[in-house]
């Protein structure tokens, strides 16, 4: 999978209120400390080790670098940033009964927003699965050579 290079400075889906949710009962917010434990183990469950890894390293920062949408004390997705390297977004994630319900656009906007006030003018999308999906929700462009990435040579 290709990594996409979305230009923040020039992005204007950031400057409109974000996304809205399908169903306005869900929060879109930092993780804390405190749930990190939970948060691991959703993930550990949900998706993959390896993204245990990285999420561990966005709850730890100051603040945290994860957004989480909750539902009734219910983790239903996240979405981390500048947590691989920095600039990078993901990984994502949304439960599978939460899905198309505009929760991982509302998580990734959240994030590229957050990338955009500390600073980036670009952001990375890492290892960028959808690539339509990207491509539309926040023009995103595929950066040619690759699809290996920091990912390269990565102990498994």
């Amino acid at each position: 999978m290709p990594d996409m290079l979305v230009k923040l400075y020039d992005l204007e889906v950031l400057e409109k209120p974000l996304h809205s949710l399908k169903d306005e009962e869900v929060q879109i917010r930092r993780a804390i400390p405190p749930e990190k434990n939970y948060i691991l183990s959703w993930i550990r469950d949900n998706f993959s080790e390896a993204w245990v890894s990285e999420v561990d390293v966005a709850v730890a920062a100051s603040p945290a670098k994860i957004f989480i949408a909750v539902k009734d004390g219910e983790l239903l997705g996240f979405a981390c940033y500048d947590t691989t390297a920095k600039g990078f977004f993901g990984p994502t994630g949304v439960g599978e009964k939460a899905r198309k319900k505009g929760i991982g656009t509302s998580l990734l906007l959240k994030s590229l927003k957050a990338l955009r006030e500390d600073g980036y003018p670009y952001a990375i999308i890492g290892g960028a699965g959808p690539v339509e999906y990207y491509k539309k929700t926040c023009s995103a462009q595929i950066i040619e050579g690759s699809e290996e990435s920091i990912y390269k040579g990565m102990l498994k």
